[in-house]
């Protein structure tokens, strides 16, 4: 979609990439460490500097307990860091339970390391994971189960219930649990809790970030893995033959960013309420329905009924509106759950989102 919106000169709200330059300072730093001589290999699990960062962000914002030096891996980008840890604590033929949508890139990381993606849905008006279906799921002893809250593409933030719920159930059969919270900083009106802290269940999960999202680099590159020494070291093995490391003068530069002062992120949920606030008004005035997000920066929406499908939607809303969006039923299982639903990113400029507004409302869906 980002190819076709191009070539459409189009407005691009299919995927989930700002239109605006991080903050100054992050620029600033990763031109003193270019310049600093930070430019051959990084140690392959990550830079000391970056490390120790993530630890103690880690202590102070998610309540986890991490030792730099064993617990803290650096990859490239949270999606790197997933793929890692699948590839790293699955064998093949191993069930991995997957939410249904979910993000693009974990089926693939399944059938990549020989597994069985085996999936939950997100269901009803409100999207939540029904209690019964899922213990059904877990009932066939998945080796993995891949959270992701805040979620994308449905806006979700998993509440502490419902990771009670999933706590119990990977103690119960003996599963490790991959939370991928890159969005852990975009949220609105629920608090961000990590499985991490519940129960038992600092030794069986991976806490996957980074810092595409927070610090709206997401050319960067740079994640991290956060996981209790065993589980550390084979996603370390499995790093190292992957990529060998994250960018070392980036790696270099994402130091001064995890030293940001807390208003930093509380004006950037603020930041991108208003965003969406904004857009759901204007889909609300071109009669489109869709989930209000209680986290990240997408819009998961509805198809109007003269459509077909999402796919046709977004066909017509390329064509005529020069608004590229994306249809959903890519990041979903159950076809009939995703057909009609298209996905809008607002990680936009303010102008870029009145520019939106101002060709829907010349668009009559």
């Amino acid at each position: 979609m980002t190819r076709l919106s191009e070539e459409h000169g189009a407005i691009n709200l299919a995927q989930g990439m700002p239109d605006f330059e991080p903050p100054a300072e992050l620029i600033s730093a990763a031109i003193t460490a270019l310049r600093s001589g930070y430019n051959q290999y990084p140690i392959t699990w990550g830079q000391q500097n970056l490390r120790e960062a993530v630890a103690r962000k880690a202590k102070e914002y998610n309540g986890i307990d991490s030792d730099a030096e064993k617990s803290v891996t650096i990859t490239c980008g949270s999606t790197e860091a997933v793929a890692a840890a699948i590839l790293a604590l699955t064998d093949p033929e191993d069930a991995i339970v997957i939410t249904d949508p979910f993000y693009e890139n974990y089926v693939p990381d399944a059938i990549l390391a020989g597994a069985e993606p085996v999936y939950i849905p997100f269901e009803g008006k409100e999207l939540r994971l029904d209690p019964e279906r899922l213990k059904a799921v877990m009932e066939r002893r998945p080796r993995v189960m891949i959270i992701n809250t805040p979620n994308n593409p449905t806006g979700r933030v998993l509440e502490r219930s419902e990771l009670k719920l999933i706590a119990d159930l990977c103690e119960e059969f003996n599963c490790v649990a991959i939370t991928d919270e890159i969005y852990e900083r975009i949220i609105y009106d629920k608090p961000h809790i990590s499985l991490a802290t519940i129960g038992n269940m600092h030794e069986r999960t991976v806490t996957v970030s980074g810092a595409s999202k927070t610090y709206s680099v997401t050319g960067w590159r740079v994640g991290w893995a956060i996981a209790e020494e065993t589980m550390s070291n084979a996603i370390r093995k499995i790093h190292d033959y992957l990529t060998i490391g994250a960018p070392t003068p980036l790696q270099e530069a994402l130091v001064t960013a995890l030293q940001f002062p807390l208003s930093y992120y509380t004006d950037l949920a603020s930041f991108y309420r208003k965003k969406r606030d904004f857009l759901m008004n204007v889909l609300e005035d071109s009669n489109v329905t869709f989930h209000e997000p209680e986290g990240a920066y997408y819009i998961l929406a509805d198809a109007p009924p003269q459509f077909k499908d999402g796919q046709e939607f977004a066909h017509v809303m390329l064509k005529e509106a020069k608004i590229a969006v994306l249809p959903a039923l890519a990041l979903y299982h159950d076809k009939k759950l995703g057909e009609k639903k298209i996905r809008l990113a607002y990680c936009k400029k303010d102008e870029t989102l009145q520019e939106v507004e101002h060709r829907l409302s010349n668009f009559k869906i």
